[in-house]
């Protein structure tokens, strides 16, 4: 396991204690999120690995729900891939024991906010990425995502597609012995019934009112409406 950055070390640690207090007053745990590990993002924050967030259930939405943008700053939409996790993941896995840990998978919606600037790595993964809401499909036991295609939709109308889904956010299970190898650093750890979702496979789109739809062929598809 290289050397954590001091800035996710950190930030880890802060935002573990965050989610101790949410857990504290009566929040349930879903799982973690990956972010910022886009070679774009890595390079502008000078980071070696994904940034690593936590997922309650409490904000977690059935396919299909309503959202409001009220309150938002800066809302975006990420179309991401979530493994479900039949296994831990332990420190110091490679990609392929992580990958044996995956028990399913299914298309996401990440609903996000970025009210702060994306500067600060510290302050970035303290405040947990700029998380509010995620929407999860169907399980589906696949082996690999890294050859299906994404499409995002907003009525209907396409807006961001990719046929290469690790392209932004590398291979899905190098991020998951990545987020075991952060969580193990700081005091985390994943566990079997965990949710993770990998970052978006496109980059994030701008949130307005409207009904959105992300489809992964093989995966199937998930919905959010969208009002002001």
């Amino acid at each position: 396991m290289t050397r954590l950055d001091p800035r996710i070390a950190a930030g880890t640690t802060r935002m573990l204690e965050r989610r101790r207090g949410e857990l504290d007053d009566g929040a349930t745990h879903l799982g973690w999120k990956a972010g910022f590990g886009a070679p774009a993002a890595l390079e502008r924050l000078g980071t070696d690995r994904p940034l690593v967030g936590y997922l309650t259930r409490e904000r977690l939405l059935d396919d299909g729900a309503t959202v409001s943008l009220a309150g938002m700053t800066q809302p975006v939409l990420e179309a991401e891939v979530a493994l479900h996790l039949a296994h831990e993941v332990p420190a110091g896995a490679d990609a392929a024991e992580a990958q044996a840990a995956v028990g399913t998978v299914s298309v996401a919606i990440e609903i996000a906010d970025l009210d702060v600037p994306p500067s600060d790595v510290e302050e970035i993964v303290g405040g947990n990425i700029y998380h509010r809401h995620v929407v999860l499909g169907p399980e589906v036991e696949v082996r690999t995502t890294s050859t299906l295609t994404a499409v995002v939709r907003r009525d209907g109308d396409e807006v961001a597609r990719t046929d290469d889904p690790e392209a932004l956010t590398g291979d899905v299970a190098g991020v998951l012995a990545s987020m075991a190898d952060t969580l193990a650093a700081t005091g985390g750890t994943t566990a079997a019934g965990d949710v993770v979702i990998t970052g978006s496979v496109v980059p994030p789109v701008p949130l307005v009112p409207g009904e959105w739809a992300v489809t992964f062929a093989g995966l199937g598809e998930v919905t959010v409406r969208v009002t002001p």
